[in-house]
């Protein structure tokens, strides 16, 4: 029985949206962001040789199709990236107003996001005030530190010491859909933080915030202040079935790697495993030998956005770009007979652009175990309905199968 494993590479877009003109970075609209493509013309510059060097070196993401799906998304030069395709491969365009995780993934899984998402102001303080008031009630403290759009690292390196000294959440916003709290895992508890958030996601979920983040750390003001891997999402749960579900109600198994369990709530999906990308795809591997017939794998590899995107760190970009590609070689030389690997993103970060927030953009689809062809420019609820084509799946949104 088929196999269906669904890889999304966190912000690695590719350029060419119709609608970037409406989405900012700071007073800057997104118009011809493309994280794909300038990254490879900054590595072909020799502006990415930092822990690596030369120009972009993916050979097996460019033999699917992806240097094909940048040109056809957006029209930009590849340097680096102009392999033929031995691949079925196409761009897909998001819909959902929006251009962060829920929105991406939901349509990545066959659900437009239906309502407007709430964001907070970039003021200070950028919180309601009942908001703010909920938080200390939770959390039993007389106030928060923060109150701000910031960087997740930076917050915590101006903020971190006071934290500790006063036991005040550290609570901050982005572009994005979000309300993130920041705390220490030995002087606040981890445990307390993320029952902070728990018990907070109700609230914001009924004001269409989408996520409610906690942020552990862990450090000293004298040897810095380090975010840790036991971060969780508290998601609003999709209000109509997605992918997952489909695949769960045909009876099959569906395996969450990475984010995927905070990001549908665990709606849909049967186990899911967290850690480091590196450690993310150890399981990866695993599934690929373990995961039952007819199963489907569903996956996030975050570090691209987090760790570099928001950082407009276009050699670390490059460099992680490049460990992946790695990897999937690996990933295709085991697929069995009968299993479809494909490989999205759900939406761009721009590491060459202005501001550190998402940048809108197409994303490239890549799939390996279909044969040699073109999708061409498809939306992305099509990803949801082609998995569940391939899998056999009734699928129950509007999505049109590429297979």
């Amino acid at each position: 029985m088929a196999r269906a494993f669904l890889v999304v590479m966190d912000s690695v877009g590719c350029g060419g949206a119709p609608d970037a003109d409406a989405f900012f970075n700071g007073d800057l609209p997104d118009t011809g962001a493309n994280t794909l493509a300038h990254i490879a013309q900054a590595c072909a510059r020799g502006l990415g040789d930092v822990g690596r060097s030369g120009p972009l070196q993916l050979p097996n993401l460019d033999q699917l199709g992806l240097g094909a799906a940048i040109r056809l998304a957006s029209g930009d030069a590849t340097p680096g990236l102009e392999a033929v395709p031995q691949g079925f491969w196409g761009a897909a365009t998001e819909r959902s107003k929006g251009k962060d995780t829920p929105s991406g993934h939901w349509e990545l899984a066959g659900l437009q996001v239906p309502w407007d998402w709430t964001y907070f102001p970039d003021t200070h303080p950028a919180f309601p005030a009942k908001v703010v008031a909920e938080v200390c009630k939770i959390a039993g403290t007389t106030g928060i530190l923060g109150n701000c759009h910031a960087s997740g690292t930076k917050v915590i390196e101006s903020l971190g010491a006071e934290h500790v000294k006063t036991g005040f959440p550290i609570c901050y916003t982005s572009a994005d859909s979000v309300f993130q709290i920041a705390a220490h895992e030995v002087h606040f508890g981890l445990d307390r933080l993320l029952q902070l958030c728990k018990a907070l996601a109700p609230m914001l979920h009924e004001m269409k915030v989408g996520r409610v983040i906690a942020r552990p750390f862990v450090g000293d003001s004298e040897n810095g202040f380090t975010r840790t891997t036991n971060r969780k999402d508290f998601a609003i749960e999709p209000p109509e079935s997605v992918l997952t579900n489909w695949v769960q109600d045909a009876g099959r198994t569906v395996h969450g790697v990475g984010k995927i369990g905070d990001i549908f709530s665990m709606t849909g999906i049967d186990d899911s495993v967290k850690g480091s990308d590196a450690t993310l795809m150890t399981h990866l591997h695993r599934l690929i030998d373990e995961a039952q017939d007819g199963s489907l794998t569903f996956a996030n590899f975050v570090e691209f956005d987090s760790e570099y995107g928001h950082r407009r760190d276009i050699a670390g970009y490059a460099a992680a770009l490049e460990w992946f590609d790695g990897e999937i070689g690996k990933v295709l030389s085991n697929l069995r007979s009968g299993d479809l690997l494909l490989l999205t993103a759900d939406h761009g970060n721009d590491p060459s652009w202005s501001g550190t927030d998402h940048t809108r953009e197409r994303v490239p689809v890549l799939c390996a175990g279909i044969g040699t062809g073109q999708a061409g420019l498809i939306e992305m609820v099509d990803v949801a309905a082609t998995v569940a084509a391939h899998l056999g799946v009734p699928g129950k949104r509007p999505g049109r199968s590429f297979l």
